[in-house]
């Protein structure tokens, strides 16, 4: 892993045990170093991953990591990046593009 890089990914770590985290570290490089495959299999050539494929389809499916907790972790490092402290935030949503529908779903029309 480049050492510039280590500081960004090492924010994640608390979102994730240390085998999950292994592996997400792998995905990622493999995602930033794949020219064009952007599959599961595509970012594990591109990290030179070793092991069988499987343990990265297990992150995925399986493995016990929260989508929040990573997304409050990768708004935190963009706002940290892009926003001066103290300086005001605003922050708009537009869920246009999502169709909800369903007796059952909330917010439907």
């Amino acid at each position: 892993m480049p050492k510039s890089l280590q500081p960004l990914l090492d924010a994640f770590r608390p979102c994730f045990t240390t085998p999950t985290f292994t592996t997400f570290v792998a995905l990622t490089i493999g995602l930033i170093a794949a020219p064009a495959r952007r599959t599961v299999c595509g970012m594990l050539t591109a990290a030179r991953m070793g092991g069988h494929h499987a343990r990265a389809h297990r992150f995925f499916a399986t493995a016990h990591w929260n989508l929040d907790q990573v997304s409050m972790v990768m708004l935190r490092l963009v706002i940290g990046w892009l926003i001066p402290t103290g300086a005001p935030l605003l922050i708009a949503v537009d869920d246009t593009l999502f169709r909800r529908s369903g007796k059952k779903v909330h917010g439907a029309v």
